[in-house]
């Protein structure tokens, strides 16, 4: 499974759950996130997140 971990939090984005909260959905790859998406913990940008 993919993963993509923030690296200011932790928060782990994966494709399979997307980001109900952000409006992404489910089967989301993150290569294909809005480069405007943040992450909906601490709001860092898509450059802060390293593939697991």
């Amino acid at each position: 499974m993919e993963q993509w971990k923030c690296t200011i939090c932790g928060y782990i984005y994966t494709p399979e759950t997307g980001d109900p909260e952000g409006d992404i959905p489910a089967g989301t790859s993150f290569d294909d996130l809005p480069d405007t998406w943040m992450c909906p913990v601490c709001g860092a940008g898509k450059e802060e997140f390293t593939k697991e």
